[in-house]
């Protein structure tokens, strides 16, 4: 009889785990409390696209889904940096001018890993059933539905349930050594639009991710296929000039006259969209155990939430799946070896990721704009050109390899070390350059 796994959320790595484990022949019940998206349904307060970058695309790729998720997405080969003035600076991502991350849209990845998972027969997806609650022991979850409170059970249940996971909440309290912590940003983000031109065109360069850095917030936009931009505006929540400052229509338009100028005439709908749309909050999570026996496990930002600055929570999720399928893999008999396995890969890199979000966020509000660091990243970039292989970017390496996070993290340090005693060393060899120079001519004057 094939091993049982209960999936708790099919978002996007919900449902790109249950195609996983369709193809390596479990059955697989997937339950979400959203409605069924094919009737309609729309994910509320959630961003409407992601950067998937080599992570993300390698993992659907093991499954045969990358041309099909990717057959919309537009690739973005660089920072378009908007400043006051609305002078651009353009900023490639990496040497090679064919690498790029993707803009691609959250619901149409999401129906394609559901779709993806659904064809295997040994895969169900229930939708409107809202987990209440888990019993780790028995692996019974416990749901709330329209018709009333149901219960499924299975040799496993697995919490793919995102950062407010009902299934870590369980398991929160009920493992006396479970360790958990949850961090906010004092920033709130608010999402807006550019629509297409009338002609239907993008109206600003479509093959970048757009950045409005005003040191302490900034505003993003990535594009979509009908030509439109999802804007971001990362902003405190509370100060002088915050989102509790700002409540009139009057105080959005000084706001944004002052700050974007460049922005507001593409923004017919900005008023409104700020009105209606909601403020959200960043928050990262980090826990352990991520799992209990061989009877729960937790995956994606259910484990590990971070901030959105390096693009990678939904590529960090979906490499998740992917070592979870290669424990199961390694370990058919012992699932228990399975999820420890699968934890000590993922655990250190997590953590990981959700400094370097963090960082990236410092230096997409405060440092993009500034020449000192376009300078770098042409520095980064002529080394790498220059030692390939030897020297790698610590965003090249996040976005564009599979190097293990915490490993990037280290190895970038390390090259930063070496890249600032080199210029020290020559910047001490030529001032005494200089200084035998100026003593020789001088010598010769008298």
């Amino acid at each position: 009889m094939a091993t049982k796994f209960v999936l708790i959320g099919s978002g996007l790595a919900g449902g790109l785990l249950a195609a996983y484990l369709g193809r390596r022949g479990y059955d697989v019940d997937v339950y979400e409390k959203r409605a069924d998206p094919q009737e309609g349904n729309i994910v509320g307060g959630r961003s409407i696209n992601l950067a998937i970058s080599t992570r993300g695309i390698h993992a659907l790729q093991q499954i045969g889904l990358a041309d099909e998720a990717l057959r919309h997405a537009i690739p973005m080969h660089g920072r378009m940096i908007h400043d006051k003035s609305g002078s651009l600076h353009f900023t490639p991502y990496d040497v090679d001018p064919q690498k790029c991350i993707y803009s691609i849209g959250r619901a149409a990845l999401n129906a394609t890993v559901i779709e993806a998972a659904r064809r295997y027969p040994n895969v169900s997806v229930h939708f409107n059933h809202k987990c209440a609650d888990v019993d780790l022991d028995s692996a019974v979850a416990c749901f709330e539905t329209p018709n009333g409170c149901v219960s499924a059970s299975g040799d496993a249940i697995l919490g793919v349930d995102g950062a407010y996971s009902a299934v870590r909440r369980s398991m929160q309290r009920r493992i006396a050594d479970f360790q958990y912590d949850e961090s906010y940003l004092a920033h709130g983000y608010k999402e807006l639009t550019i629509p297409p031109a009338s002609d239907g065109a993008w109206q600003m360069e479509k093959n970048a991710l757009h950045i409005w850095p005003r040191k302490s917030f900034m505003m993003i936009a990535l594009p979509n296929p009908d030509g439109s931009f999802t804007c971001t505006l990362f902003w405190e929540f509370e100060g002088p000039r915050s989102f509790a400052t700002t409540k009139s229509d009057d105080d959005v338009r000084r706001f944004f006259e002052a700050e974007f100028p460049d922005a507001v005439p593409l923004m017919p709908t900005l008023l409104e969209d700020f009105r209606n749309n909601p403020t959200g909050s960043l928050v990262t999570v980090r826990c352990g155990p991520w799992f209990y026996r061989d009877k729960v496990c937790l995956l994606g930002d259910a484990a590990h939430a971070v901030v959105p600055f390096y693009g990678q929570g939904m590529n960090a999720a979906f490499e998740d799946c992917e070592v979870l399928d290669e424990c199961l893999e390694k370990f058919p008999k012992n699932r228990e070896r399975a999820f420890a396995e699968y934890f000590e890969r993922r655990k250190e890199n997590a953590d990981a990721l959700a400094d370097l979000a963090i960082g990236n966020f410092i230096e997409m509000r405060d440092k993009t704009a500034s020449r000192a660091f376009r300078a770098k990243k042409k520095l980064d970039h002529l080394l790498e050109a220059a030692l390939p292989g030897i020297y790698l970017p610590l965003y090249t390496m996040v976005t564009f390899t599979r190097i293990p996070y915490a490993q990037a993290a280290r190895r970038a340090r390390l090259q930063d070390r070496i890249l600032y005693t080199a210029l020290i060393a020559l910047s001490v060899v030529a001032a005494m350059a200089v200084a035998l120079l100026l003593r020789a001519f001088l010598g010769r004057r008298v």
